[in-house]
């Protein structure tokens, strides 16, 4: 089991959220651009915690020199895994000639591949889409991950959609382009000795049971993020462990203690780690009460542990106003 990496959402602390809630799960970066680590600060791009793994970094690049040179700081930065994003379908994405245009030259992935599978010892794999644009032929995909396996690189995750180029959003291309599950499936029929992931439109214990049937992993999106407390039973369902005994409560209180100490030694705001559990709690009596506090801009003032003991006392609404009153009043 994986969860996606996703811009702006799959940081650092959104990492740590999830790591409590599984301890096997593998967790992926948000991409990083080869560019940011060239020529910007590599610390902000690439620190984490060690409570993290297993966690991978993903690349976003198209030159060998450059993804070589990434791969290598990640590794020594700890990462155990390097991944290339082949399959992100941005415009911004695209001026940079990476992410999902780069299936498009299915040798500049090999060279890419082999550049930094010569450089680190741990693994690099490869994150695609199953098709361009309206090309739905299976050989497109097959002969794509072919070349690209003949370079060095044993793990896939496909994303069992298609990349809309032209015309489509981002998030319309998580959307629109049908799932086909059954190109993933014929991959792993076509390459036994590869592994092979699937990605796109996990929501359901079912449905990712049925695909570890077919392939060798699952990697999960939005539902991870925005239903984070699924993962809680992942552990004991795909990893056979025993049962956690993991409340909401408790890991709210384990989030409420990183935010004291990304307080303390890096100035972070809880703030702004808040807002990757405010899924936790969804489908419970009192969630978005308990959501709306959490997400108070009114409340920033104050200390973590006191938003979350109003976020466990007081209705949101009631609270916000009975701090703002205050803060008014000072």
């Amino acid at each position: 089991m994986s969860v996606a990496p996703m811009m702006d959402w799959t940081d650092r602390h959104c990492r740590h959220l999830h790591r409590l809630l599984s301890r096997h799960t593998l967790l992926y970066t948000e991409m990083v651009t080869t560019g940011a680590l060239v020529h910007g600060d590599v610390e902000r791009h690439l620190r984490f915690g060690e409570a993290e793994h297993p966690v991978a970094l993903q690349l976003g690049g198209s030159e060998p020199a450059d993804l070589a040179h990434s791969a290598k700081l990640g590794e020594q930065w700890g990462y155990d895994e390097i991944n290339l994003n082949c399959g992100c379908p941005s415009e911004r994405v695209q001026r940079g000639a990476f992410g999902a245009c780069l299936m498009n030259e299915p040798q500049l992935v090999a060279d890419c591949v082999k550049a930094m599978v010569d450089t680190v010892s741990v693994p690099v794999t490869v994150k695609h889409r199953i098709g361009i644009d309206k090309v739905e032929e299976y050989g497109f995909v097959r002969d794509f991950v072919g070349q690209v396996a003949d370079a060095g690189c044993t793990v896939f995750i496909a994303h069992a959609r298609n990349a809309w180029l032209k015309g489509l959003s981002p998030k319309e291309n998580r959307e629109i382009p049908p799932l086909r599950y059954d190109v993933v499936a014929q991959l792993k029929k076509d390459f036994p000795h590869l592994t092979i992931a699937i990605n796109g439109g996990f929501v359901a214990d079912a449905s990712v049971l049925e695909q570890l049937d077919v392939v060798d992993g699952v990697m999960v999106g939005r539902e991870a993020y925005h239903n984070p407390w699924w993962l809680a039973r992942w552990d004991e369902l795909f990893y056979g462990d025993a049962p956690n005994d993991l409340t909401r409560e408790l890991v709210e209180e384990r989030m409420v203690d990183y935010m004291e100490y990304e307080a303390a030694k890096y100035g972070t705001h809880w703030y702004s780690i808040a807002r990757h559990m405010l899924g936790l709690r969804n489908g419970l009596p009192g969630a978005r009460r308990w959501r709306q506090v959490w997400s108070d801009h009114r409340l920033k003032h104050l200390p973590a542990r006191e938003v979350m003991q109003i976020a466990r006392t007081k209705p949101a609404a009631a609270a916000a106003q009975a701090e703002w009153a205050e803060v008014q009043g000072q």
